[in-house]
């Protein structure tokens, strides 16, 4: 992965996300370079310091975008939209929960991406989810000129990612070009359900994915209920295999990044084993479960492993992972699809060091293993007639 900070792996990775998912490196240079010797100090101190030296990019692109808009220059608008929106995000994604900045600048990534698509007309609609007492938002992108309904993908995100990184990843366009709609998740415990909505994640994933696909089957008509995917990242690789096995409409179920048992990465981590995926981790992952200490945390999240739970997957199942992933060690994907006996078409795709996609979730080379999943999950689809 290309460490833009040599001593900093979590900072890098802003870096390489933003690249692969239509940054460009000149904005990213001007954003970075300041911040050189704050990486230095570690992961947590300085991410303050990080997000002011971006938002001075961010700040210039926007004025730009506005300039543009107000001559009727709607394309170019929105593209410089996008890549503040790109931005904001992954420079809010690196805070620390108790930033006094983070709620206002996660709200900014979200206008931003709304002005991408307004000014773009990019078939993309923001659409909300009843779930217990509040609602899951989401965005739903749609396949333009489909004649009826068409096979729908739940994309869920993972610890620390949000709907609008899904919207970057492509993974939607990948999809779309394949005849197939994305319905793209703030779970709760993230984006949008978390900062906005204070709704926590737990263990057992299949209750939301009921609400989501009882949404799927009364308000969404664009989509073939009969047809229905779900994707997981990161963490996401642990949410979606639980839910499939318990929540039986989904018929296909990738997990992209094998989170097999998160519980115990946990407390590995605890140990300084392995790399954290964002700052001030432990404060981070208190406020997604919504726990009031170490030992809360531990308690509430026990249960989050996958063994014992993928015996029960029915359906296709995909596992990718990266030979190098620094977060999540690639046995746990061997471990993986060992147990998934019962899965009718279960495959393995370890991603190396020479293709790329090798670092957590492929981000050192997300289009590649972006496309490749669309392709496994348009041919799955396609063979269920």
């Amino acid at each position: 992965m290309y460490m833009y900070f040599p001593t900093n792996y979590v900072w890098s990775m802003a870096v390489v996300a933003s690249l692969n998912n239509g940054g460009y490196i000149d904005d990213i240079d001007k954003a970075c370079r300041p911040v050189l010797e704050a990486s230095q100090r570690g992961d947590d101190a300085g991410t303050a310091e990080l997000y002011a030296s971006w938002e001075a990019v961010i700040d210039r692109l926007v004025a730009s975008a506005e300039d543009d808009e107000s001559r009727g220059r709607l394309l170019g608008a929105s593209e410089k939209y996008y890549r503040a929106s790109l931005y904001t995000s992954q420079a809010e994604r690196l805070q620390s929960p108790k930033w006094e900045g983070r709620l206002a600048a996660y709200q900014r990534s979200m206008d931003l991406l709304q002005k991408y698509v307004d000014t773009g007309d990019i078939p993309i609609r923001r659409v909300e989810i009843p779930y217990e007492d509040s609602s899951l938002p989401a965005y739903f992108r749609w396949v333009p000129n489909a004649t009826g309904p068409v096979p729908l993908v739940i994309l869920w995100n993972g610890l620390d990612s949000t709907k609008e990184m899904m919207v970057y990843s492509g993974f939607a366009e990948q999809l779309a070009k394949r005849g197939i709609a994305t319905l793209m998740v703030d779970c709760p415990g993230a984006g949008e359900a978390l900062r906005l909505r204070g709704l926590t994640s737990r263990h057992d994933t299949e209750v939301w994915a009921k609400a989501i696909i009882d949404w799927v089957e009364t308000d969404l008509p664009e989509a073939d209920s009969s047809k229905i995917g779900l994707v997981g990242w990161s963490l996401g690789g642990y949410y979606a295999p639980r839910a499939a096995a318990y929540e039986k409409r989904v018929k296909l179920v990738v997990a992209w990044g094998a989170n097999y048992n998160w519980a115990e990465v946990q407390r590995k981590r605890l140990a300084r084993e392995g790399e954290n995926p964002v700052p001030h981790y432990w404060d981070h992952v208190q406020w997604v479960f919504g726990a009031d200490s170490m030992d809360d945390f531990f308690e509430r999240t026990k249960g989050m492993t996958l063994e014992g739970v993928v015996e029960d997957i029915t359906v296709p199942f995909l596992i990718t992972h990266g030979v190098g992933d620094r977060q999540i060690s690639v046995d746990y994907a061997y471990a993986e699809y060992e147990h998934a006996i019962n899965s009718p078409k279960r495959e393995l795709r370890i991603f190396d060091q020479v293709e790329g996609g090798a670092e957590h979730i492929g981000i050192d080379n997300m289009p590649y293993v972006a496309a490749f999943t669309a392709d496994w999950v348009a041919e799955t689809f396609a063979e269920m007639g």
